[in-house]
C-alpha cells in the first residue's frame, strides 16, 4: 500500500514536472534552438521562385529522429508542406502551430552579411527570414521536441505545420492544404505570424496580436484616348486623364470604419501613451466628427500606419503607359493596391471608386489578384486570446493590443474555415525598420536574446493552451 502510495506521489510529480514550463531548462535548449534556427535560414527558399524542399526535409528529419511523425504533402515537388501531430486526449479541439518556410527573394549585392548565411554579429543573426518567419517555424519546432521529448499530457492534439508558398504564391501551401488537406489542419485555434512584441530605446512598450487582417485586391483603371504625335498636345490625351483620375483616389479618404479589433486597439494604445498622443487614439474612437477627422488628418501625415487601420486603403502604384516621346499614347493603365476591410462590400466600394474618378474616358475595374477570404476577427473573449494576453505579461511584462494587419497573412484562408486564429511573434526593435533592418529588409535581423524568449512564451502559450489541466 506504501509502495502504491510512493508510485502515485512519484507520477503525479512527474505529471505536474511535464506540464510546468518553469521546469524546462531553457537556457540548455539555446544552442540547438540556434542550430536549428541557423539550419533554416541557411536554405535559400526565395520565393520567386520558390523551393522549400530542403527546408521542408530537415524538419521532416528533425522529427522524426525524435519519433514524432510527419508527412509530407505537395502541389509541386519542390514546394511542399509539413505536417505534424502530438495527439491529446480529445477532451478539446486542436490547437494548430505554424510558420512558413519560403521568404522574399533578394539582392546579394545590397547585404552586408549574406543574406543566407545565418551570420550571428553583435547579439544579432542577419539573414533572409529571420524576422518573416523562420522565427515562428524554429520557436513552433521546438515546442513540438519538448512536449515529446516531456511526454506533456495533453487535452488537445497540437498539430504542427510548415507551409510553403505564402510569400505571394499560397496555391502550393495554405490553399492546398485547406482545399484538399483540412483534415489534418483543421483546429479550434490557429498560431501564426502577424503579431509581435514592440520594443523601444531597448524596452518593451506593448505585445500585439493580430486577430483580423484585411484582405488585398487590386483596382485597375483604363484611360483611352486618341493617339497623336507629341508635338501637338490633346485633350483626349490618355495620361492626362489617367493621371487626374489617380489624383483624385490620392485625395479621397474612404470612410472610416472601425471594428471590435480595431476599437479596442485604440482604446488600449491610448492607455499607454503620452497625454497628446492618447487623446489623438481616444478622439479617433469619439463620435464628434470634428475630434475624429483631427485625428485622421494627423494619422495620414504621421502615423500612415494607423490611417490604413481605420479604412479600406488605396496606393496607386504601378502605372503603364507610351512607348515613344512623341507618340501619345491610346492607352494608359495604373494598378492601385487596394486594402479592403474585411467586411468591406466589393461591388459597392468599386462603385464609390467610379463615383471618385466621374470620367468616362476612364475605366474602373477589379484587376485579377490572388484575394483572400474575408472573415470575422478572432474572439477577444476566447481561451487563446486570454492565454496569449497573460503569457505576453509574464513573460515581456506588457499589456497586450488586438490589431488588424493591413498587409495580408496566411491566417485568412484558416478564418474563412471557421479556425480562430491569433497572430503571435518575438520583440523587434521599432526603430529597426526605418534602419532597414526589418522583414522584406536587405539586413533582415534577429536578436538572439528575443528569439530565445520568443520560443519561452510559445511553449507556455501552447502548454496552457493545449495540456491536460
Amino acid at each position: 500500500m506504501r509502495f502504491s502510495r510512493v508510485v502515485l506521489a512519484v507520477l503525479a510529480a512527474t505529471a505536474i514536472f511535464a506540464q510546468n514550463p518553469q521546469q524546462v531548462d531553457w537556457k540548455a535548449l539555446e544552442n540547438e534552438t540556434m542550430q536549428h534556427y541557423q539550419a533554416l535560414l541557411r536554405f535559400d527558399t526565395s520565393d520567386p521562385p520558390g523551393n522549400e524542399r530542403p527546408a521542408a526535409e530537415y524538419l521532416r528529419q528533425v522529427l522524426e529522429k525524435e519519433g514524432i511523425p510527419a508527412k509530407v504533402f505537395a502541389l509541386e515537388p519542390n514546394r511542399p508542406n509539413v505536417v505534424a501531430r502530438l495527439k491529446g486526449s480529445g477532451k478539446k479541439r486542436p490547437l494548430l502551430i505554424m510558420g512558413h518556410t519560403d521568404g522574399v527573394n533578394v539582392d546579394p549585392k545590397k547585404w552586408t552579411f549574406p543574406p543566407f548565411g545565418a551570420t550571428r554579429d553583435g547579439g544579432y543573426v542577419y539573414g533572409r527570414g529571420t524576422v518573416d518567419d523562420k522565427d515562428n517555424v524554429v520557436a513552433s519546432l521546438m515546442t513540438m521536441l519538448e512536449l515529446k521529448r516531456r511526454n506533456v499530457p495533453l487535452d488537445r492534439d497540437v498539430i504542427f505545420l510548415a507551409e510553403s508558398g505564402e510569400e505571394g504564391t499560397t496555391r502550393v501551401g495554405i490553399q492546398f492544404m485547406v482545399n484538399q488537406h483540412f483534415p489534418e489542419i483543421d483546429a479550434e485555434y490557429c498560431l501564426a505570424e502577424g503579431g509581435g512584441v514592440t520594443r523601444s530605446g531597448g524596452k518593451v512598450t506593448f505585445a500585439s496580436v493580430q486577430t483580423l487582417e484585411k484582405i488585398p485586391r487590386a483596382i485597375e483603371l483604363t484611360a483611352n484616348g486618341i493617339s497623336g504625335h507629341g508635338s501637338v498636345p490633346l485633350k483626349t490625351n490618355a495620361i492626362v486623364h489617367l493621371a487626374a483620375a489617380v489624383a483624385r483616389i490620392a485625395d479621397w479618404r474612404p470612410p472610416i470604419r472601425l471594428n471590435d479589433t480595431t476599437g479596442v486597439y485604440f482604446a488600449r494604445l491610448a492607455e499607454i501613451s503620452s497625454p497628446a498622443e492618447a487623446q489623438r487614439y481616444r478622439d479617433i474612437l469619439s463620435l464628434d466628427p470634428k475630434k475624429r477627422a483631427a485625428a485622421d488628418d494627423y494619422f495620414l501625415e504621421k502615423e500612415p500606419r494607423h490611417a490604413s487601420m481605420i479604412r479600406t486603403s488605396i496606393s496607386p502604384n504601378i502605372f503603364t503607359a507610351g512607348y515613344r516621346i512623341n507618340v501619345i499614347p491610346s492607352e494608359a493603365k495604373a494598378l492601385l493596391d487596394t486594402r479592403t476591410l474585411p467586411d468591406e462590400n466589393p461591388t459597392l466600394f468599386l462603385e464609390q471608386v467610379r463615383k471618385v474618378v466621374n470620367d468616362p474616358a476612364v475605366k474602373v475595374e477589379w484587376a485579377q489578384r490572388d484575394v483572400r477570404p474575408g472573415a470575422a476577427n478572432g474572439r477577444l473573449d476566447s481561451e487563446a486570446f486570454k492565454t496569449i494576453e497573460a503569457m505576453a505579461t509574464r513573460h515581456y511584462s506588457a499589456p497586450t493590443l488586438p490589431t488588424m494587419s493591413t498587409g495580408a497573412t496566411d491566417m485568412a484562408y484558416l478564418r474563412g474555415k471557421g479556425i480562430q486564429c491569433y497572430g503571435i511573434g518575438p520583440a523587434t526593435d521599432a526603430e529597426d525598420g526605418p534602419k532597414g533592418f526589418g522583414a522584406h529588409s536587405d539586413q533582415e535581423r534577429m536578436l538572439e536574446s528575443e528569439l530565445h524568449r520568443f520560443v519561452r512564451f510559445n511553449w507556455d502559450v501552447v502548454v496552457e493552451l493545449a495540456g491536460a489541466k
